[in-house]
């Protein structure tokens, strides 16, 4: 079984954090981690979400890949799915964990990026 959902084009996702109480408690562990969402554009939304089902239903995890901003292979594990048609084509709503050390580097990209070179 395919037990991944592969990004094989485009730039990495954006991941936004999830502050919503229902979805938070999708990674609730005793482990820290952090629920982010992501919104990815495809043609076959529907199939991938049916994936996603059948794993869950045989209690296997299913992880989204793909490549960082360097070229690097991520896996993150994908705790929810849902696929929309948008007036653009179908877009893939994606609810994945994230360790809590992905987000902090992730927000200290931005506070670099916001800085200006004199």
């Amino acid at each position: 079984m395919d037990d991944k959902i592969t990004i094989i084009e485009g730039p990495p996702p954006t991941f936004e954090p999830v502050q919503d109480g229902l979805a938070l408690s999708l990674s609730e562990s005793p482990f820290l981690y952090d629920t982010a969402l992501t919104h990815l554009r495809t043609f076959n939304g529907d199939a991938l979400v049916e994936r996603c089902h059948r794993a869950w239903r045989d209690q296997s995890n299913v992880f989204l890949e793909y490549r960082n901003e360097i070229g690097l292979e991520q896996r993150a594990p994908i705790l929810a799915a849902r696929s929309m048609a948008t007036e653009d084509g179908q877009v893939l709503v994606l609810w994945i964990r994230r360790e809590t050390q992905e987000r902090l580097v992730d927000q200290n990209d931005e506070e670099d990026s916001d800085s200006t070179l004199d």
